[in-house]
């Protein structure tokens, strides 16, 4: 897969307007500013094809990547406080009603602050996505901020804090030092090639 050819498709602000599913979708979601652009750009080899922002809740649409035969969609962010209660409100109905419709989604990337002990939003994005049964990982973002001792804690923390820890794929992963980034890789050409 040439991660390299790889190019902005569309972003949608409602639900309505998404495009029907016509190829395999892999979604990225997380808190905001856990670093869902970031990554996409760390996959891509790209500096600036995902829009990252040092401020949370900048991701108001879910944008579409266009990478060979599949769609990348970065959905918004969830769990920023200073957000109006109309947009968590919209945030909510864009993400739940992309879930809930009929895509072609063959993995969902469940992003996590590495650092810090899951939000109860995390949770419950966890498990809303056990129990639609969707094929999804836990990238531990921001991994380079952590020592080796900080990252064994988490690590240790994480079988309490994780639902159903023991069968889901963990991957630790940096934007910053490129750590993850060739096992995300590997796990998407795993799904496309089935």
């Amino acid at each position: 897969m040439n991660y390299n050819n790889a190019k902005f498709f569309a972003s949608y602000g409602k639900i309505e307007q998404l495009p029907l599913p016509e190829r395999t979708e892999i979604a990225f979601i997380g808190r905001s500013n856990v670093g869902k652009s970031s990554m996409i750009n760390k996959i891509l080899n790209r500096k600036n094809l995902a829009r990252a922002s040092a401020e949370p809740g900048k991701t108001a649409t879910i944008n579409f990547y266009e990478l060979e035969n599949i769609f990348l969609a970065d959905l918004p962010g969830y769990g920023y406080a200073k957000t109006s209660k109309s947009e968590k409100r919209r945030f909510s109905e864009l993400i739940g009603g992309y879930l809930s419709a009929n895509r072609e989604l063959a993995l969902v990337i469940q992003l996590v602050d590495f650092r810090h002990p899951l939000t109860n939003d995390d949770i419950s994005m966890i498990n809303a996505l056990i129990d639609g049964g969707f094929p999804f990982i836990i990238a531990l973002t921001k991994a380079d901020k952590l020592t080796a001792s900080q990252r064994a804690k988490r690590l240790e923390e994480l079988k309490d804090e994780l639902p159903y820890a023991d069968g889901i794929t963990v991957v630790e992963f940096s934007s910053q030092t490129g750590e993850g980034v060739d096992k995300i890789r590997e796990i998407i050409e795993e799904i496309v090639d089935e």
